[in-house]
């Protein structure tokens, strides 16, 4: 008896960068690498979106408008959502680096 088999489960790369073109090339390139991918502008329109998946990864800027990427991780992590994540920047301090550093939470 043929079973069908199930479909693969795309992982999900919640992008969240309020600069457009980083934004759209970041989805541009993870989608070719087979990744299901939704950008959000600000940490704001993340934190409205009440379907977050349970697992993926995120790609943060740090300098977001009204949150910094940092604190907006930490924001999820109260709300229990601990996806693994990266922190880009294009100005990364001795501060935002040992920030990062020390938020890093086991899984």
């Amino acid at each position: 008896m043929n079973q069908a088999r199930p479909t693969p489960v795309k992982s999900v790369v919640l992008v969240i960068d309020d600069d457009p073109a980083v934004r759209n090339s970041l989805k541009f390139a993870l989608e070719i690498e087979g990744f299901s991918v939704r950008v959000y502008r600000t940490a704001a329109e993340l934190l409205e979106d009440r379907e977050l998946p349970q697992s993926g990864c995120l790609v943060v800027d740090y300098n977001l408008p009204g949150m910094n990427g940092l604190d907006l991780l930490a924001r999820l992590h109260e709300r229990n959502i601990r996806l693994p994540a990266f922190l880009i920047t294009t100005h990364p301090t001795t501060m935002i680096r040992d920030r990062a550093a020390s938020a890093r939470v086991p899984h």
